[in-house]
């Protein structure tokens, strides 16, 4: 007897339209070396998450730790990295402790497997360009890992489901904080440039006919470092920048 399937199941269709929704960042003008990873995402958080963050936070700490090094003191840009880093590290302390949390109560109720996804696996490989996006990519990685097995002890009523929404609503906040930090990091040390661009094309103003002038100050625009213009991607947060700004370092 011919199998006959009475569930239709996802053949990668729910993979395209999150990659369809991905935000959009240009690397043309990133020069620097990348790292292949091959890279796996099963849930709808892990997937989500990746495509809408991973690239934008990429280039923005790209900006900052290359581009901005350039013109900036590089204090203030060690400083803003060890924020990001530390902001990095809370985060993955706190899914290792959900992911231990989540095993514990597997072993103590009985519960052998976890639940599964009928959707087609994210298959990626990843160009990671620095330590802060690999150790971003970790924190992915283990949201991912996490999403699975609170879904198989909500099946079981192990926990309810009002605390796995409170739980993944927490730790999808803490991850995406990082990401829109980076991001309000990225926009504050672009201002500072700005102003020190202003601030030096100021005398050139006053010595140049007006014509001239006006071409100088479109050379410099044409001219700006890679990745100037590419900090976008994701909503600015004002609370997520004060939240892990070092001191002494303004948005």
């Amino acid at each position: 007897m011919a199998d006959i399937d009475i569930v239709k199941v996802d053949q990668g269709g729910v993979n395209a339209r999150i990659l369809a929704k991905e935000a959009k960042v240009d690397f043309r003008r990133v020069e620097a070396a990348s790292l292949k990873m091959p890279t796996r995402f099963t849930s709808a958080e892990g997937k989500r998450f990746f495509v809408r963050m991973f690239n934008t936070l990429q280039l923005n700490t790209h900006f900052i730790s290359v581009i901005a090094r350039t013109r900036l003191d590089h204090d203030d840009i060690a400083k803003i990295e060890t924020g990001i880093r530390t902001q990095l590290d809370k985060v993955t302390v706190n899914l290792n402790q959900a992911i231990d949390g989540a095993e514990a109560l597997f072993k103590a109720n009985g519960i052998t497997s976890s639940a599964s996804y009928d959707t087609v696996p994210l298959d990626i490989e990843v160009h990671v360009l620095s330590s802060i996006s690999r150790r971003f990519l970790e924190v992915l990685g283990k949201l991912d890992q996490l999403m699975p097995l609170l879904q198989t002890l909500e099946i079981h009523e192990v926990i309810s489901a009002q605390a796995v929404d409170i739980q993944r609503a927490s730790l999808k906040r803490q991850v995406r904080d990082v990401a829109n930090g980076a991001r309000n990091f990225a926009v504050g040390l672009r201002r500072r440039m700005n102003a020190l661009d202003t601030r030096s094309a100021e005398p050139a103003r006053e010595v140049l006919p007006e014509p001239e002038a006006a071409a100088l100050i479109e050379s410099t625009g044409d001219e700006e470092p890679a990745g100037a213009d590419d900090v976008g991607g994701l909503e600015l947060v004002a609370s997520d920048a004060s939240a892990v700004m070092p001191s002494g370092i303004a948005p």
